[in-house]
């Protein structure tokens, strides 16, 4: 593991600075929408929580370096499909499981607020894991890591390339062989 410059400690203490920051406005947001209408306010509570999400993508994953882009479809499926499922059934009364998503005094349930925090977090992480500086310390793909079932197959195949090799090797020194007597 690597030791953290100066630089990068003064970037997580403003990250959790600004996370606890973030929190602390969320219960006066959360105050002022339990004045207002019932879906109003959920609206307004999910817009925060998903705010929330994006926050904490930027704070863990936010870095030196370019970005790196790409489509995650699992995170797609398995984060934010369902999230972004558990919000809508929590304002839409007709949807299957709106009775357990929807809070009783119109505020937001602890699931559908984690629903939104999770969206926040997902919507960029399936499109964008982050940032990475480019160096000697990424694996490349092709590099096949000490150890485990990828090296077993790797020295398998090998050896097993190997000793074709040397089999046909035999067989063409075999074959150069009974030339050269046959043509004494």
């Amino acid at each position: 593991m690597k030791k953290h410059d100066k630089r990068e400690t003064v970037n997580l203490f403003f990250s959790a600075f600004l996370i606890i920051a973030f929190i602390v406005c969320a219960h006066f947001f959360t105050q002022f929408t339990s004045t207002l209408d019932a879906t109003v306010g959920s609206i307004v509570s999910i817009a925060l929580y998903v705010v929330f999400g994006l926050l904490l993508f930027y704070a863990t994953r936010v870095g030196d370096g370019k970005a790196i882009k790409r489509f995650s479809i699992v995170t797609l499926i398995v984060l934010v499909i369902p999230s972004l499922y558990i919000i809508i059934a929590a304002i839409a009364p007709g949807l299957p499981l709106h009775d357990i998503f929807a809070a009783k005094n119109g505020g937001l349930n602890v699931i559908v607020t984690l629903a939104c925090v999770a969206l926040g977090y997902g919507v960029p992480y399936t499109f964008l894991s982050g940032f990475e500086v480019e160096g000697s310390d990424i694996v490349e793909e092709n590099e096949v890591l000490e150890g485990g079932i990828e090296a077993d197959i790797l020295d398998n195949e090998t050896e097993e390339t190997e000793s074709e090799e040397a089999e046909s090797e035999t067989a063409e020194a075999e074959t150069e062989e009974n030339e050269e007597t046959e043509t004494e």
